[in-house]
Protein backbone atom coordinates (compact mmCIF):
# COMPACT_ATOMS: atom_id res chain seq x y z
CA UNK A 1 0.00 0.00 0.00
CA UNK A 2 2.83 2.41 0.88
CA UNK A 3 4.57 1.69 -2.44
CA UNK A 4 1.34 2.32 -4.33
CA UNK A 5 0.83 5.67 -2.59
CA UNK A 6 4.45 6.63 -3.20
CA UNK A 7 4.15 5.71 -6.89
CA UNK A 8 0.89 7.65 -7.18
CA UNK A 9 2.48 10.66 -5.46
CA UNK A 10 5.47 10.54 -7.82
CA UNK A 11 3.19 10.30 -10.85
CA UNK A 12 1.14 13.29 -9.69
CA UNK A 13 4.28 15.30 -8.98
CA UNK A 14 5.66 14.48 -12.43
CA UNK A 15 2.34 15.36 -14.12
CA UNK A 16 2.20 18.66 -12.23
CA UNK A 17 5.80 19.50 -13.18
CA UNK A 18 5.10 18.76 -16.85
CA UNK A 19 1.95 20.83 -16.81
CA UNK A 20 3.56 23.83 -15.13
CA UNK A 21 6.51 23.79 -17.54
CA UNK A 22 4.28 23.85 -20.63
CA UNK A 23 3.60 27.03 -22.57
CA UNK A 24 0.40 28.91 -21.86
CA UNK A 25 -2.31 28.39 -24.48
CA UNK A 26 -2.12 30.60 -27.57
CA UNK A 27 -4.67 33.42 -27.62
CA UNK A 28 -6.39 32.84 -30.96
CA UNK A 29 -8.84 35.70 -30.51
CA UNK A 30 -9.44 37.25 -33.94
CA UNK A 31 -8.25 40.80 -34.48
CA UNK A 32 -10.95 43.44 -34.06
CA UNK A 33 -12.97 44.27 -37.18
CA UNK A 34 -13.10 47.99 -36.41
CA UNK A 35 -10.27 50.24 -35.35
CA UNK A 36 -10.73 51.58 -31.83
CA UNK A 37 -8.55 53.36 -29.28
CA UNK A 38 -6.11 53.14 -27.70
CA UNK A 39 -3.83 53.66 -30.70
CA UNK A 40 -0.08 53.53 -31.16
CA UNK A 41 1.54 55.92 -33.65
CA UNK A 42 -1.84 57.72 -33.75
CA UNK A 43 -3.56 55.26 -36.14
CA UNK A 44 -2.67 51.65 -35.24
CA UNK A 45 -5.03 49.89 -32.78
CA UNK A 46 -3.02 48.69 -29.79
CA UNK A 47 -5.29 45.66 -29.16
CA UNK A 48 -4.68 44.34 -32.69
CA UNK A 49 -0.90 44.69 -32.26
CA UNK A 50 -1.00 42.94 -28.88
CA UNK A 51 -2.94 39.98 -30.29
CA UNK A 52 -0.67 39.71 -33.36
CA UNK A 53 2.59 39.86 -31.45
CA UNK A 54 1.60 38.34 -28.11
CA UNK A 55 3.28 41.29 -26.38
CA UNK A 56 1.28 43.41 -23.95
CA UNK A 57 2.06 47.12 -24.00
CA UNK A 58 4.76 46.93 -26.70
CA UNK A 59 7.12 49.84 -27.29
CA UNK A 60 6.17 51.77 -30.44
CA UNK A 61 7.73 54.72 -32.22
CA UNK A 62 6.80 56.66 -35.31
CA UNK A 63 4.05 58.81 -36.74
CA UNK A 64 2.07 59.41 -39.93
CA UNK A 65 1.73 62.73 -41.75
CA UNK A 66 -1.34 62.34 -43.95
CA UNK A 67 -0.86 65.82 -45.46
CA UNK A 68 2.55 65.06 -46.98
CA UNK A 69 3.00 64.85 -50.76
CA UNK A 70 -0.17 66.66 -51.78
CA UNK A 71 -2.17 64.52 -49.39
CA UNK A 72 -0.72 61.11 -50.24
CA UNK A 73 0.71 60.72 -46.77
CA UNK A 74 3.94 59.36 -45.41
CA UNK A 75 5.11 57.82 -42.17
CA UNK A 76 5.76 54.70 -40.23
CA UNK A 77 5.20 52.85 -37.02
CA UNK A 78 7.80 50.49 -35.59
CA UNK A 79 6.82 48.11 -32.80
CA UNK A 80 9.30 46.42 -30.43
CA UNK A 81 9.19 44.10 -27.44
CA UNK A 82 8.76 46.18 -24.31
CA UNK A 83 11.36 44.31 -22.25
CA UNK A 84 14.64 42.50 -22.73
CA UNK A 85 16.57 43.18 -25.91
CA UNK A 86 13.56 44.92 -27.50
CA UNK A 87 13.42 42.86 -30.69
CA UNK A 88 11.48 44.43 -33.53
CA UNK A 89 8.07 42.83 -33.97
CA UNK A 90 6.27 44.88 -36.59
CA UNK A 91 6.86 47.61 -39.18
CA UNK A 92 4.12 49.65 -40.83
CA UNK A 93 5.12 52.12 -43.54
CA UNK A 94 3.09 54.51 -45.69
CA UNK A 95 4.86 55.97 -48.71
CA UNK A 96 3.79 58.11 -51.68
CA UNK A 97 5.65 55.85 -54.12
CA UNK A 98 2.82 53.77 -55.54
CA UNK A 99 4.17 50.57 -57.02
CA UNK A 100 1.26 48.89 -58.78
CA UNK A 101 3.63 47.33 -61.34
CA UNK A 102 5.83 46.01 -58.52
CA UNK A 103 2.77 44.46 -56.80
CA UNK A 104 1.77 42.77 -60.07
CA UNK A 105 5.31 41.38 -60.40
CA UNK A 106 5.17 40.06 -56.83
CA UNK A 107 1.85 38.35 -57.55
CA UNK A 108 3.36 36.69 -60.65
CA UNK A 109 6.33 35.58 -58.53
CA UNK A 110 4.10 33.75 -56.04
CA UNK A 111 2.77 36.41 -53.69
CA UNK A 112 -0.82 35.76 -52.71
CA UNK A 113 -3.38 38.44 -53.63
CA UNK A 114 -4.92 40.44 -50.83
CA UNK A 115 -8.70 40.38 -50.69
CA UNK A 116 -10.27 43.62 -51.86
CA UNK A 117 -9.74 46.09 -49.06
CA UNK A 118 -10.08 49.39 -50.93
CA UNK A 119 -11.82 49.91 -54.25
CA UNK A 120 -9.11 50.39 -56.86
CA UNK A 121 -6.41 48.98 -54.58
CA UNK A 122 -4.13 46.07 -55.39
CA UNK A 123 -1.98 44.12 -52.97
CA UNK A 124 -0.30 40.91 -51.97
CA UNK A 125 0.78 39.08 -48.84
CA UNK A 126 3.41 36.51 -47.91
CA UNK A 127 4.13 34.29 -44.95
CA UNK A 128 7.16 32.40 -43.73
CA UNK A 129 10.67 33.68 -43.59
CA UNK A 130 14.01 32.00 -43.23
CA UNK A 131 14.39 31.92 -39.47
CA UNK A 132 10.95 32.58 -38.00
CA UNK A 133 7.90 30.83 -39.36
CA UNK A 134 5.82 33.52 -37.66
CA UNK A 135 6.86 36.18 -40.17
CA UNK A 136 4.25 37.66 -42.51
CA UNK A 137 3.91 40.74 -44.66
CA UNK A 138 1.50 42.59 -46.89
CA UNK A 139 1.58 45.49 -49.33
CA UNK A 140 -1.43 47.46 -50.56
CA UNK A 141 -1.20 50.09 -53.29
CA UNK A 142 -3.89 52.51 -54.34
CA UNK A 143 -2.90 55.20 -56.76
CA UNK A 144 0.42 56.54 -55.57
CA UNK A 145 -0.12 55.56 -51.93
CA UNK A 146 1.57 52.36 -50.73
CA UNK A 147 1.04 50.74 -47.33
CA UNK A 148 3.42 48.04 -46.10
CA UNK A 149 2.99 45.83 -43.03
CA UNK A 150 5.88 43.56 -42.08
CA UNK A 151 5.63 41.31 -39.05
CA UNK A 152 9.05 39.95 -38.14
CA UNK A 153 7.82 38.05 -35.08
CA UNK A 154 4.24 36.95 -34.61
CA UNK A 155 2.77 34.39 -32.25
CA UNK A 156 3.53 30.74 -32.88
CA UNK A 157 0.20 28.96 -33.26
CA UNK A 158 -1.70 31.96 -34.68
CA UNK A 159 -2.43 32.46 -38.38
CA UNK A 160 0.12 35.23 -38.86
CA UNK A 161 -0.81 35.91 -42.49
CA UNK A 162 -4.47 36.31 -41.48
CA UNK A 163 -3.36 38.71 -38.73
CA UNK A 164 -1.43 40.89 -41.20
CA UNK A 165 -4.40 40.94 -43.58
CA UNK A 166 -6.77 41.82 -40.72
CA UNK A 167 -4.51 44.68 -39.63
CA UNK A 168 -4.38 45.93 -43.23
CA UNK A 169 -8.19 45.93 -43.28
CA UNK A 170 -8.22 47.95 -40.04
CA UNK A 171 -5.73 50.65 -40.98
CA UNK A 172 -5.75 50.98 -44.79
CA UNK A 173 -9.10 52.79 -45.00
CA UNK A 174 -7.76 55.51 -42.72
CA UNK A 175 -4.18 55.72 -43.99
CA UNK A 176 -4.65 55.14 -47.71
CA UNK A 177 -8.22 56.24 -48.33
CA UNK A 178 -7.64 59.41 -46.35
CA UNK A 179 -4.23 59.84 -47.95
CA UNK A 180 -5.81 59.74 -51.43
CA UNK A 181 -8.61 62.14 -50.49
CA UNK A 182 -8.07 65.79 -51.25
CA UNK A 183 -6.65 67.65 -48.25
CA UNK A 184 -7.58 71.06 -47.10
CA UNK A 185 -4.62 73.32 -46.75
CA UNK A 186 -4.39 76.08 -44.21
CA UNK A 187 -4.82 79.56 -45.70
Amino acid sequence: MTRTLAALGATLALATACTSASKPPVDKTPLPTTAAPPYICDHIPLRAVELMTGVREPFASGYFNLNFGNGLGVGGCHVFESTGDKKKLLDIDLTPEGGEDWVKAQLKAGGKPLPEILSGGIGFYTQGGRTEKTQAGAVLVKGKAQLFIGMSKGVEGRDNAADVIALMKLIAPKLIADANAPRRTKD
